[in-house]
Formats: structure tokens, C-alpha cells, sequence
């Protein structure tokens, strides 16, 4: 009795490090005294005002000044939102990693790419078994989602169990694998469960999500109808249960498979190796080994559905990829549904492949990953929280969870939504912020990473928006008498060699104002730059109402 009383006394803390008002980048650690175990550590695309930007990626100051208790992550399952940022992470933090099977060969090959393989621990964990970390115990739960292997966890901890879901969706008859363990979240709910944070991604969805398995009809009809035609399909690369429907409608017609693309080619491999994707020897052919093929004997599977600019398929509907080239006849199957913000990109790629004759095929070759409103009830009807705290999604799907929570049972008060960055403070008498820590994504741009901020894109804006000018001069040291210039240098304003009058009004406003700080006698150079820009910046808004980003540069001799 005692040992509940102490339970019934003790919190822990929950604090989403991203993957909260937005689709991506999630990572949440969970935090008693002397314990910290993070779950997934994921990454975001940038927006389309984070111009250059390659990727973005959580902020975990709070983890590395807290870094004597990180136990290690945990991670749900394969996809780059929930694994993708490990190797940057792993480079201030380094903690072992627990992880599936399928999940694991994936974060491996990240790992090596990035020479870390050799300094990070790793344990495979299989569904059923228990780990240990500090003040916590985790148990892996069979689930369901568009990657094999995916895990749903109970966490627990000293204040109760939480039950985390993961992405997941309930498949009965699912491509890989068993269907998921509804029969141990019951279980779960029985004993009494703390909290549950469910993925909250189709919650505005109504009904079930369809399985994975009625895509593989609609493949075999596609191919059927066009059995004359060489046929292109684009998928997501971690989609593993789709390119194994896709081999099996190609080998119904005895077609050979290619597969192009880094990222598809490197976990298809993987999959193939470790087992999860059949493919009879022989049927995978290289891009090389194309030629020696008719139309109707290949299937293509390659990167490049959400019209990303430097995957396999926008290259070859650019005619810019190197062995690969549209022509009519060709069937191109998109099968998945543009992310929220890449219609543009999607669309500009499917008309450059309409322009050279190919059949583009896009609906009906898609079924969602994630569980619609009566699936995310399924769940809350078998694990009965006490708590419910939404995760993976906007914020207008975290509040649609909350909706479905409180229909389950689950009482007003006890809908917890949160921000990332927030600190929750929960246990069994409550839940509630206690503070806010640092959260903001860190963008990634090349190999420099978190050197690309606020400023650096406004400047990026304004350059891409009104193009710069360069004023160039060279003073005599001492005298500050103009030796060379005003010299005018334009990118991306106006072109210099049609506007040669404007440049030279540009150089006699830049006199001007130079003649004007002589007479002051001021010397300085920061003055006299402020001056030229609002002068030159000045006379050009009147002229042309464009406001291009000034430089003046300054040498002495």
C-alpha cells in the first residue's frame, strides 16, 4: 500500500522538443530526478521561406546542459521525421539507441554515412521485451504504419504508465508483419494507464484508414491496363510495404524491376537483405542493364513524389537525369499524396512529364499511414488514460484529439495540449506546464549547421525579392579625397547594360552625398556607408518604388 501511496505522490516531467504544431521533427524527453530517455529524434523540410535551407533540426540545449542523466532514445519506427536527425544529434549527445530491427539497418546506414557507426551503442529490441533506462522501463508494442516494424511504447515510469503510440494506424490484414496488438494496449488499460500521447496526424479524418493491402489490387489493375507501356512508379523511399506491392504486380507480368533514387536504393537494399521485401533472384536489374529490355518488360520504383527538385523523378521529368528519359507511351504512377505546401512541386513535375507524352496516373494508388478518428477511439476505448496529451501534428489536429479524447471519457481538465518547448509536469493528482524551455528548430544549410538564423534568411528574402547593389570607392589615405569610383555593381535588379543611364544617376547620387559628408568633414567610414545606402536607397524607391539591399564598400590606398 505504501509503495502506491509514493506513486500516487510522484511526477515526472514531459518535454516536447518539436514534432508539435507541425508535421515533423518530433523528439520528447521524459524526466525524473536522476533520468532523462528522449523518443525519436526526427527532422522538418524546410518551408518555403527558409530560403537554401536543406533541413531543420530539433535545438536540444536542454538535453546536452542536462546530459549526466540522458539514458538514451528510443525510437518508434524508420522514417526520417522521427530518425533523422540522430547523426547531428549524436554529435553533442552521444546515448545508445533502441530500436527495431528494420528501424535500427535504417539509422545504421545514416550512422555510416556519417562516421559514427563505430562510436554509438546500439540494441535491436523486439516487440514483447523490456528495457531498462534509469528510472524507466520501456516495453516495445507491435503496431502498424506505412514502414514495417514500427513500435508503439509503454513507458514506465515512477508516477505511472504512459502509453505512447507513435505513428501507427490499425491494418488487419497488414503487406509485412502482424497486425497490432490491440490486445496488449487492452491489457494496458486494465492495469491503469497514466497518459497517453497518440498520433494525432488523420484525427480530422472520419472512419478507418484503409490497409496497405487494397493498394496492391489497384497496382495490378494499373499494370494490366497498360501492359504494353514501360511503367515509372514514385514512391516514398521508407514506404517498404508499397515497393513490395509494386515488385509483386511486376512479377505477375514477368517485368524486371529497376530502382533509382540514393535514399530508395539504400533501404530497399536494406529491406531485401534483413528480409523484408521478397523479390525473386534475378527480376532487379541495374539502370545500365535497361537498354537490353523492351518498354514492356521494365518497372521503374524511384524517389521523387512530392516533386522534391533533386529526386530521381523531377530530374528525369526535367530531362536533366543522365539514363533516364521520358518518352510517350510511358505510364508514371505517383503513388502518394502530396504533403501539405508541395502541391506546386508535384504539379510542375507532372505537367513536364505530361509535355513529353507520358501517361501520369495519380489517384487511388495511396492508402495514409497514420489512423483516422474511429481508429485514434479504437485505442482511447482500450487504454482508458487518465491524461490525454496529443503529439504528432498542427495544431489544429492536436485540438481535434482533444475533441475525440473527451468524447472517450477522458475529462475536460485532463486534455493537455501542448507547445514544444513546454515543460509538463504530470503525475497522478495532475498535469500541468511548469516552464518553457529553448525549442526552436536549428536549420541546416550544407555542412554548416545552425550558422543559418533569422537574419541570414531575411537577408536571403530581401536579396531574392529586390536583388542587390555593390557601391564601390577608393579614398587616398589621409586626405580621404576620392582616388577610384563611385563605381555601381547590380545583381538581380536591373540589368547594367540597359540601364546605363540609371547607373549613371546612381553615381552622381552617390556624389552628392559623399560632397555633402566632405563638407561636415566627417571621416567615418560607418557614417559615410549609412549616408551613401540611405541616399541611394532613397533616390531608387522615388524612381522605381524598389527597395534592392544596398552595400557600399569602402577601400583606402
Amino acid at each position: 500500500m505504501k509503495k502506491k501511496q509514493n506513486m500516487e505522490n510522484e511526477t515526472i516531467r514531459i518535454v516536447p522538443l518539436g514534432g508539435l504544431e507541425q508535421i515533423g521533427m518530433n523528439i520528447t524527453a521524459f524526466e525524473t530526478e536522476s533520468s532523462i530517455i528522449i523518443v525519436d529524434c526526427g527532422l522538418a523540410f524546410p518551408e518555403d521561406d527558409m530560403l537554401g535551407v536543406d533541413l531543420v533540426i530539433p535545438d536540444i540545449t536542454y538535453l546536452i546542459d542536462n546530459r549526466d542523466k540522458v539514458k538514451g532514445f528510443v525510437i518508434t519506427h524508420g522514417h526520417e521525421d522521427h530518425i533523422g536527425s540522430l547523426p547531428y544529434v549524436l554529435q553533442q549527445l552521444n546515448a545508445p539507441i533502441y530500436a527495431t530491427r528494420l528501424t535500427m539497418a535504417i539509422i545504421e546506414n545514416k550512422l555510416k554515412e556519417h562516421n559514427l557507426l563505430g562510436n554509438v551503442k546500439r540494441k535491436v529490441v523486439t516487440y514483447g521485451q523490456y528495457i531498462n533506462l534509469g528510472d524507466f522501463r520501456i516495453e516495445f508494442i507491435c503496431t502498424n504504419h506505412s514502414i514495417a516494424d514500427s513500435a508503439a511504447l509503454a513507458i514506465y515510469t515512477p508516477a505511472g504508465v504512459i502509453v505512447h503510440t507513435g505513428d501507427f494506424k490499425v491494418d488487419y490484414t497488414p503487406v509485412y508483419g502482424d497486425t497490432i496488438d490491440l490486445a496488449r494496449f487492452g491489457e494496458l488499460g486494465k492495469k491503469g494507464v497514466l497518459a497517453l500521447m497518440c498520433d494525432s496526424t488523420n484525427v480530422l479524418k472520419p472512419g478507418f484508414t484503409e490497409s496497405e493491402k487494397t493498394v496492391g489490387k489497384v497496382f495490378d489493375s494499373i499494370f494490366e491496363d497498360n501492359e504494353k507501356s514501360r511503367i515509372i512508379v514514385a514512391t516514398f523511399a521508407s514506404n517498404v510495404d508499397r515497393v513490395q506491392q509494386i515488385i509483386n504486380a511486376a512479377k505477375k507480368q514477368k517485368r524486371k524491376v529497376v530502382i533509382e533514387g540514393r535514399s530508395m536504393i539504400n533501404i530497399v537494399n536494406t529491406a531485401i537483405e534483413l528480409g523484408y521485401i521478397q523479390i525473386p533472384e534475378g527480376m532487379m536489374i541495374s539502370l545500365e542493364q535497361m537498354g537490353n529490355y523492351t518498354d514492356d518488360q521494365l518497372v521503374l520504383i524511384t524517389t521523387g513524389s512530392q516533386g522534391e527538385s533533386m529526386a530521381a523523378l523531377s530530374r528525369i521529368a526535367a530531362s536533366i537525369h543522365k539514363k533516364v528519359t521520358i518518352k510517350p507511351g510511358d505510364v508514371v504512377i505517383f503513388s502518394s499524396r502530396p504533403i501539405p505546401g508541395n502541391e506546386k512541386s508535384v504539379s510542375k513535375v507532372i505537367n513536364e512529364l505530361s509535355m513529353k507524352g507520358a501517361k501520369v496516373i495519380i489517384q487511388d494508388t495511396h492508402v495514409s499511414g497514420h489512423a483516422c478518428e474511429e481508429e485514434i477511439k479504437l485505442i482511447y476505448s482500450l487504454v482508458k488514460p487518465k491524461y490525454s496529451i496529443p503529439v504528432h501534428g498542427e495544431y489544429r489536429h492536436l485540438i481535434g484529439q482533444g475533441e475525440v479524447a473527451k468524447k472517450m471519457g477522458v475529462k475536460k481538465e485532463n486534455v493537455v495540449i501542448l507547445r514544444s518547448g513546454d515543460v509538463l509536469e504530470i503525475g497522478e493528482k495532475s498535469a500541468k506546464v511548469v516552464g518553457h524551455v529553448q525549442s526552436a528548430g536549428i536549420m541546416v544549410d550544407g555542412l554548416g549547421i545552425g550558422d543559418v538564423g533569422n537574419i541570414v534568411l531575411r537577408d536571403r528574402q530581401h536579396l531574392s525579392e529586390n536583388g542587390l547593389i555593390v557601391v564601390v570607392l577608393t579614398l587616398e589615405r589621409g586626405s580621404n579625397i576620392v582616388l577610384a569610383g563611385p563605381d555601381i555593381v547590380s545583381r538581380g535588379f536591373v540589368y547594367v547594360r540597359e540601364s546605363e543611364n540609371l547607373m549613371e544617376e546612381c553615381r552622381e547620387v552617390v556624389n552628392i552625398a559623399l560632397d555633402r559628408l566632405f563638407d561636415r568633414g566627417v571621416t567615418d567610414w560607418s557614417k559615410m556607408k549609412t549616408e551613401i545606402k540611405d541616399a541611394l536607397a532613397d533616390f531608387l524607391w522615388k524612381k522605381m518604388k524598389r527597395n534592392p539591399m544596398i552595400l557600399p564598400i569602402i577601400t583606402e590606398v
